[in-house]
């Protein structure tokens, strides 16, 4: 199994036999994308080509594999390392496919900000990561008097590798993830609440990349993490994956569109809320890239804020009125650019770096096999030099 960083908490109650069987890497080392080739667009990644390239953005994991049934688990992102409820920063969300749940959206869509830590989960345990998200700010000191906070918690399903209806994600758990939120490199593929989804019929998972902006469009950074959980006809990089391995959408009347993806965009650039949206919708452009089908039964949402210095909203304003740098609308299309290229990328990144996986009623998703998507990729002269 991958080396596991300080983001990343697990819970592996059951044999170590049987952890390794339910979560096996198939002949060979799981890697990014990038190493392997696979670099989408024209704009350079961060230093570690993640979420948490944008300055201060904090991800933590816990994972839950137990028994031979509960595959599943919390994934938190941090805007920033403070009281998120005292300092609030500008967000927005946009909706590709509403068939999900998106705990505290609405708030977020009528008053711009986000005030908590941003949680990802399964579809039945929304309501325990609303509770660990209500909890974690009720404590933050400073926060004595506050009777209201907004928590944003999405969701994939993932109740055909997970015992989904067993509930098996406590608000224990989701407190694990946020308290384990470290900056640094991400854990991805099958961890946190990518421990059980599937991505165009195979092994998905948790995936991040950034994207920097040259300096003289500003220098500012574009990170994104998903939690994909959703089918289509496989896309990388133009070569057609999902054709070539035989398994995609409308083929035989096999595979669905249907599932999910949870995308989060974090950038410092000094965005309002108006323009997160807008930067929001553009990362729907990166799950079309990759082949989705965008099907009736996905739940497709994006989340971004962002950390700009001297955007952040405090809860108790010393004037009445607010003064936040913006950026003009002009400068905000090299923004879009980066959010469509990291998207894409994270994507990738969630099905190269997870592993074969065996869970509820038997069940098992191949990872995606690494040396057959090389094969295709070169043959469609869609891979650069590994970095």
């Amino acid at each position: 199994m991958m080396p596991v960083p300080i983001s990343y908490a697990v819970l592996l109650c059951a044999t170590p036999l049987l952890v390794a069987a339910a979560l096996q890497p198939q002949g060979q080392e799981r890697r990014r994308a990038r190493s392997l080739g696979i670099t989408p667009g024209v704009l350079a990644p961060g230093p570690l080509d993640a979420i948490t390239d944008v300055a201060g953005v904090a991800v933590g994991h816990t994972t839950l594999v137990t028994g031979d049934s509960v595959r599943t688990g919390v994934t938190a992102v941090l805007p920033h390392g403070g009281n998120l409820f005292q300092e609030k920063v500008p967000a927005a969300v946009f909706v590709g496919n509403a068939f999900g749940k998106l705990a505290g959206s609405t708030q977020v869509e009528e008053l711009g900000n986000i005030e908590a830590p941003i949680l990802l989960t399964n579809t039945l345990s929304v309501a325990e990561g609303i509770a660990a998200g209500v909890e974690y700010t009720l404590a933050q000191p400073g926060n004595a008097e506050v009777r209201s906070c907004n928590v944003v918690v999405g969701e994939t399903n993932d109740g055909h590798l997970n015992d989904i209806r067993g509930r098996h994600v406590t608000k224990a758990h989701a407190l694990q993830a946020i308290r384990s939120a470290r900056g640094g490199p991400v854990a991805e593929g099958a961890v946190g609440a990518g421990t059980g989804t599937v991505c165009f019929g195979f092994k998905g998972g948790i995936g991040t990349a950034s994207r920097l902006l040259p300096e003289r469009l500003g220098g500012y950074t574009v990170g994104v993490l998903v939690q994909t959980n959703f089918g289509g006809i496989l896309t990388v990089l133009g070569a057609p994956v999902g054709r070539e391995l035989g398994r995609y959408y409308l083929k035989d009347d096999a595979g669905s569109p249907d599932g999910s993806c949870m995308i989060v965009v974090a950038t410092d650039a000094p965005l309002d809320a108006r323009n997160l949206k807008r930067l929001a919708a553009r990362a729907i452009f990166g799950m079309a890239r990759a082949g989705s089908s965008g099907g009736n039964g996905s739940g497709d949402y994006v989340v971004a804020f962002s950390t700009a210095a001297g955007a952040r909203i405090p809860a108790s304003p010393q004037s009445r009125v607010l003064t936040a740098p913006a950026l003009h609308n002009d400068a905000v299309s090299p923004l879009f650019q980066a959010v469509i290229e990291a998207t894409e990328e994270a994507i990738y990144d969630s099905l190269t770096t997870a592993v074969t996986t065996t869970g509820f009623d038997g069940h098992t998703v191949e990872a995606i096999p690494i040396e057959r998507l090389l094969e295709i990729c070169r043959r469609y002269n869609a891979l650069r030099d590994a970095r």
